[in-house]
């Protein structure tokens, strides 16, 4: 339940908060902002809380949860709001809207704080009432940087609301040595009721949230593996294929040129066997055709292994993290878990565009598209790292960043090496010859696609796809 209009007065009151200055901002979480304040030797936290049925404001003396990363609104708080002395503080009305006036140097601004359930919302505004920044960005209220803000009309008060006397938290108290339910301030037990329950309703939803995005990514990751898995089995019988080839190269004579089987026995196991053929080919032609089947059987075989492991390790991982979700009391830090989880991958920020890995100390970066290739060519790497990149097959470029003194092991080489075949069109080979150069020695190819580059100076590296350094690189994939 939200503060009425009768409650958030009481708060104010009690806050006394014109004459204050904001030292800090803190934005823990998607609908939480806390403002630290201080006056006549007297520091306050004030928690803002714009969720959906737990809308309030009031002071807490609970540790507030920074955000691993910057938010947005905070920023701008911090930029233009932290230092700012408050002139005066005041609900508007019975609109459970707060109006604060406030002051740096000769700047003037307004901040809105509209504490209702379906549109709560902060607005900061310049002393003409233009919107600089708002805290949940609304078009169709034309809350956005720009618009002018309207002030509501102050309605007559056709309700009495009475505050709540929170009697269900005295047992709470009891239990408590050293609190005692009659000296508490409103803003105590304000803050202690939201504690009690609307934190708990909170976490409840948020794990019922939980547990359906994990549900639903647990389901495809396990479909996933099972398809690998499938796929894995019927790569583990390709050894009939080059008993057939051989077969076929014993009994090539048989061939008619008509019947589209070679029926034969087999001298493994004394059967009659039919194995389909195309009979306008002859015994070496069809054989071929068989081992080449084999062939690539074999060589798919590695990096299907890497796939099967990388996705047993992910569901792992979604597991632990899950389970930590479950464990984690705060609803503010679960929210900020499931937020990093659910969030689009194109809004991660990254030091690099494509992937880096970090290995006994060496950087190690993969462009997997001509963008993202050229995109580190042009401002990630420097000419004393290494480049590498299949000969005669397309795919993406692996950087190795120079170390100061250091020479590239050969470890680090035959790992970065199979990062660039298992990310190329050479992939499904299994094998591939790579050359790699110092990016000093990479030239611009002119009118030519994106990213394209003519190496010198550079040397052969033959690399077949190892399974067990492709663990180790997945394992040195940095977040």
């Amino acid at each position: 339940m939200s503060l009425n209009c009768t409650e958030i007065n009481l708060i104010l009151e009690e806050l006394d908060l014109t004459g204050s200055f904001i030292q800090q901002i803190v934005q823990p979480s998607f609908d939480t902002l806390a403002l630290y304040t201080y006056k006549n030797s007297t520091a306050k936290t004030v928690l803002i809380c714009l969720g959906a049925g737990a809308c309030r404001i009031n002071e807490t003396r609970k540790k507030i949860p920074k955000t691993e990363k910057p938010l947005r609104f905070m920023e701008f708080m911090k930029s233009r709001i932290k230092g700012c002395r408050i002139q005066s503080c005041k609900q508007i009305g019975f609109e459970r809207i707060i109006q604060m006036e406030l002051s740096h140097g000769d700047e003037e601004f307004f901040m809105f704080i509209r504490l209702w359930s379906n549109a709560a919302n902060i607005i900061v505004t310049d002393k003409n009432l233009t919107i600089l920044d708002v805290f949940y960005r609304r078009p169709k209220r034309n809350e956005l940087t720009g618009k002018v803000f309207e002030l509501p009309q102050i309605r007559e008060q056709d309700k009495v609301f009475e505050a709540r006397d929170f009697s269900d938290l005295a047992q709470v108290i009891e239990e408590n040595q050293y609190l005692s339910f009659e000296t508490l301030t409103f803003n105590q037990k304000v803050d202690l009721w939201y504690s009690e329950h609307s934190q708990s309703l909170s976490r409840e939803a948020l794990l019922e949230q939980a547990e359906k995005i994990y549900t639903s990514r647990k389901s495809k990751m396990e479909n996933a593996l099972k398809k690998l898995e499938e796929k894995r089995e019927s790569f583990l019988t390709c050894e009939q294929w080059k008993h057939q080839g051989d077969l076929i190269l014993s009994y090539g004579h048989l061939i008619d040129g008509e019947s589209k089987f070679l029926e034969c026995t087999d001298y493994e196991n004394g059967n009659t066997i039919q194995i389909p053929i195309d009979p306008k080919k002859n015994a070496q032609e069809n054989a071929k055709i068989y081992y080449d089947k084999y062939k690539k059987a074999t060589s798919g075989i590695t990096e299907l292994e890497y796939d099967i492991s990388k996705a047993k390790r992910e569901i792992l991982d979604l597991d632990a993290t899950y389970q930590a979700l479950l464990k984690e009391p705060n609803p503010i830090k679960i929210q900020q878990l499931l937020h990093k989880q659910t969030k689009p991958k194109q809004q991660i920020a990254k030091k690099h565009p494509g992937l880096t890995y970090l290995l006994n100390g060496w950087t190690i970066l993969l462009g997997r598209t001509a963008s993202e290739n050229d995109e580190l060519l042009r401002h990630h790497v420097k000419g004393q790292d290494m480049w590498m990149h299949t000969r005669d097959y397309s795919g993406g470029y692996v950087f190795i960043k120079n170390r100061n003194g250091k020479t590239i092991p050969l470890d680090i080489l035959l790992n970065a090496g199979n990062l660039a075949v298992y990310h190329s069109k050479a992939r499904k080979n299994g094998s591939a010859d790579l050359y790699y150069t110092q990016v000093k020695h990479l030239r611009r190819a002119k009118n030519a696609p994106k990213g394209t580059v003519l190496p010198t100076n550079e040397k052969n590296l033959s690399i077949k796809i190892e399974s067990e350094r492709l663990k180790i690189m997945e394992e040195a994939l940095q977040d």
